[in-house]
């Protein structure tokens, strides 16, 4: 499978086709739909930075075992368990360049198979057998199913302010990416300092992601982002580049992005293009992730020195220097 060979897997190349192994074991079904479906979103060409994350953590910190390469694999089922669910949510018809699920299949079909890889990953953590592990990846998954919803009820709403924006993008992205290298910390039993240290590593990190994330929305290359520009504004979803142009813009600017956030559609994209660059919002998010991605790396500090660590680091500044 392995769509995602880089040198940023280099250090856990092994673990990672051992993960690739598991993942097309995990998605045997006796329903083909399930199969066929899982097969198609699990290798859409993701760059799995998620279960990268629980493999580097534990191998930072000497882990010996092979119960990381579950670990990795429940974490990336729960991801794509989430992405099928998103897609239906969003009425999405794009990611990563291809059709989505519901798409292709449908909302029932694509809903059905997500609470299958959902379920699939609760029985791989029963055979990580830690508590602490599953304490982790439990909490994550009402964060992260609180973020959804959060996100949710603010579509359409201009009034978010920026602390409300990262507390939402904390539980939709960053949550899974902090349970990620936590749980691989907690298995490799890190000292408190460094299983503290991960875990912040991982959630600044997918903070830095989601900001980037946000940013393209705005400056992307549609084809090489697999998505439309755009997409975000006409969701009526308000993000960093739209809530920082309304706090310094002046009141007509503010005015039509607060308009083009509550109808949603593309009608008003041009005008609003202008307006982030204008004002500067799309240097600010970009400042932003810059500043998340300084803080995860600033956490590294606690971890021996290793090829590990560095994956971790460049890792770091991927987040903020990627245009996809």
């Amino acid at each position: 499978m392995q769509p995602n060979a880089s040198p940023l897997h280099a250090a856990v190349a092994d673990d990672f086709a051992a993960v690739d192994r598991t993942i097309l074991a995990q998605l045997a079904s006796r329903v083909p739909l399930v199969e066929t479906i899982g097969h198609y979103i699990i290798e859409s060409g993701g760059k799995r930075l998620r279960p990268l994350l629980v493999l580097l953590a534990a191998r930072s910190l000497n882990y010996p075992g092979d119960r990381h390469v579950t670990l990795a694999t429940l974490i990336e089922f729960m991801h794509t368990s989430t992405l099928l669910h998103d897609d239906v949510v969003d009425e999405s018809h794009l990611r990563r360049g291809k059709a989505t699920a519901n798409d292709a299949w449908g909302n029932a079909p694509s809903v059905l198979v997500g609470d299958f890889l959902y379920s699939r990953s609760f029985q791989m953590m029963v055979e990580v057998g830690s508590m602490r592990v599953m304490e982790i990846l439990s909490g994550a998954t009402c964060v992260i199913a609180e973020g959804e919803v959060l996100q949710l009820t603010n579509i359409g709403n201009p009034d978010i302010d920026e602390a409300a924006y990262f507390d939402t993008i904390q539980g939709k992205t960053a949550m899974l990416f902090e349970a990620a290298s936590h749980s691989g910390a907690v298995l490799a039993e890190a000292s408190p300092a460094q299983e503290e240290a991960l875990k912040l590593y991982g959630r600044y990190l997918g903070l830095a992601f989601q900001l980037v994330d946000d940013l393209l929305d705005y400056q992307g290359d549609a084809d090489a982002m697999g998505k439309n520009v755009g997409d975000d504004l006409a969701e009526g979803k308000p993000t960093l580049p739209l809530i920082h142009a309304m706090a310094v813009g002046d009141a007509e600017q503010t005015k039509t992005i607060r308009r083009a956030i509550r109808q949603g559609g593309l009608d008003h994209l041009d005008e609003v293009l202008a307006i982030v660059n204008e004002t500067g919002a799309l240097e600010y998010t970009r400042r932003r992730a810059v500043e998340m991605a300084d803080r995860a790396l600033a956490q590294l500090e606690l971890l021996p020195e290793s090829c590990y660590r560095d994956s971790m680091a460049e890792l770091a500044h991927l987040a903020v220097e990627r245009q996809t």
